[in-house]
């Protein structure tokens, strides 16, 4: 659900591990300096261990100074040249691109005669508050709070009904997903779980990187948040196996662990999440607008995870081998990583009164979230419970909840992107724009498949003009969707297809999601590999996920 509103995360038991609030689209925190090393390698009590890894434990790095972006690269507030305050207010330039394109399709494009001058006029502030998401004059929240504004000023909507979705169940799980994954972080549960996976498989690269993947795939339908598992889990160690062995952003020798390392984690990411329904709040966001269309998918979890499990698990077990032959790292073999792994693990000591009530919260509400349909418990009810025991138990307190900025902020822009998208919906926009493509695929005698084919695609690589996997889903599933219908195609394949495509692209850009942001700042992969290797697995993930999904659909009967 990821957003480039990162999360910040400390943990209770390992060093405070933070990101900025904002990430640039298009950079990355100033690489460390090679004299620059981590407080734990001073400090850490445990005999050296002999190389190619040194002992040191899986902590984050010590918090770096506040970044201040410019256009050509991250500037520290401590260098010499003194930098100017930055702009207050709306960008003027994306400002006036969002509100011209919502001026010209209002008063400068005809309306079609199938359409009301109410829904003509939505349309207009609709787009001009996606352009505004993709363009960012300002912070998202603040843009999208604007179009909703708009749209109760200029009585295109009731009050009522423009802030009908802020009760809506699937937003309010998003939400309350965000506080899970704040207590996997802060108990640590969630690098405990990393970390002795490190040390069954961490013998080898290829070995270590299996160990990474594997284990995000597991705590992920119970951390339902990429940006989370990226920056709170995964990240921090990463950058200490790396360094330990050498291996350093910013110059040659990223390469020889860390640049491999972060590329596999990155692109396995998106099947991870395609995996469970809740391991990633987009998903939950797709069967929502879907059911508006009338897709109704019953035992949502169970249908999700059976459907998915085939093509997501092969791509799993694939992209780090994949990766090792296109991508290469130049160590090998990491023998050491198992007994420092060992190390980290007896630091930790045994595991806490609060990872155990984690643990259990979680496998209670996973239940839920599958068995929920037949108990008669929605997925939002079974969230609110789990919730309220971390809170009765104090492994949460209020005061995570408040402080956890990106859960608000996206109850507030998702809110007004779904309440459109609904109200697009109920006027006929979304029904006379399929219709329109409908004629055109019916003009090229297009078959269901083709057009499965050809609309998965372009909803695909649209995404290379999008900074977000949600603000994707909310500008764009329910057309899309609508599009398959009117083609021909099976609903809940369509459904499915394009959900899972939502996680999927998430790894094209080091802007196109969350965990995008937080690998590509690590600063051990170019921009150019990122983009390059972006592109390739997205085409193998094509043929994986259209070969093998195919296959396995067609048994399950979802066409």
């Amino acid at each position: 659900m990821e957003s480039l509103a990162l999360h910040s995360f400390s943990t209770a038991t390992t060093t405070p591990f933070s990101l900025s609030s904002r990430t640039s689209l298009h950079l990355r925190s100033k690489p460390i300096s090679k004299s620059s090393q981590p407080s734990i390698f001073t400090s850490s009590p445990f005999p050296t261990l002999r190389s190619p890894l040194k002992s040191v434990l899986f902590s984050p790095l010590p918090k770096q100074p506040k970044l201040l972006l410019s256009p050509i690269r991250a500037s520290s507030q401590n260098d010499s040249t003194p930098s100017s305050a930055p702009p207050q207010g709306a960008k003027l330039l994306p400002f006036f691109i969002s509100i011209s394109i919502g001026v010209i399709v209002r008063f400068l494009v005809p309306k079609p005669v199938e359409v009301t001058p109410q829904a003509w006029q939505l349309l207009a502030i609709f787009l001009s508050t996606i352009a505004g998401l993709v363009l960012s004059p300002l912070p998202v929240g603040a843009w999208a709070f604007l179009g909703l504004t708009t749209s109760i000023l200029t009585r295109t909507l009731p009050f009522t009904t423009a802030f009908a979705a802020f009760t809506n169940e699937v937003i309010w799980l998003i939400v309350i997903s965000f506080f899970f994954a704040r207590g996997f972080v802060k108990t640590g549960l969630g690098d405990r779980i990393a970390t002795y996976f490190v040390k069954w498989l961490g013998k080898s690269t290829l070995g270590l990187s299996y160990g990474l993947t594997l284990s995000e795939a597991l705590i992920a339908p119970a951390m339902p948040s990429t940006t989370a598992r990226a920056g709170g889990v995964f990240l921090p160690i990463i950058k200490s196996l790396s360094l330990s062995a050498g291996s350093r952003p910013g110059d040659s020798s990223s390469r020889k662990l860390g640049s491999y390392l972060i590329q596999t984690q990155f692109q396995s990411t998106g099947n991870s999440s395609a995996l469970f329904l809740t391991a990633a709040a987009q998903n939950l966001l797709c069967l929502k607008l879907a059911e508006e269309l009338g897709i109704i998918i019953s035992s949502p979890w169970v249908s999700w995870f059976k459907a998915a499990s085939l093509p997501a698990l092969v791509s799993l077990l694939l992209t780090p081998l994949i990766l090792y032959k296109l991508y290469p790292p130049e160590t090998k073999d990491t023998p050491d990583a198992p007994a420092i792994a060992a190390k980290k693990l007896e630091h930790m000591g045994p595991v806490s009164r609060n990872e155990w009530i984690m643990v259990g919260t979680m496998l209670f509400a996973v239940t839920l979230w599958v068995c929920g349909e037949s108990l008669g418990i929605p997925s939002v009810v079974a969230a609110m419970i789990g919730l309220s025991i971390l809170l009765l138990l104090g492994v949460l307190d209020w005061d995570d909840c408040l402080s956890e900025k990106s859960a608000w902020d996206t109850l507030a822009w998702f809110a007004v992107l779904v309440g459109m998208a609904g109200q697009l919906t109920n006027l006929g926009i979304v029904s006379w724009m399929s219709g329109c493509v409908a004629k055109i695929l019916q003009s090229l005698s297009l078959s269901w498949p083709a057009a499965f084919g050809v609309l998965q695609a372009s909803y695909f690589f649209i995404h290379y003009l999008f900074a977000s996997q949600t603000g994707h889903v909310g500008a764009l599933y329910s057309a899309f969707l609508a599009m398959h219908l009117v083609a021909g195609v099976p609903g809940v394949l369509a459904a499915l297809a394009l959900a899972y495509n939502t996680n999927l692209f998430g790894a094209l850009t080091h802007y196109s999601s969350g965990q995008a942001a937080v690998y590509y700042g690590a600063g051990y992969v170019d921009l150019p590999d990122v983009f390059k290797m972006g592109f390739v697995m997205a085409f193998i993930n094509a043929i994986i996920w259209g070969v093998v999904g195919a296959v396995w659909w067609k048994f399950l009967g979802l066409y």
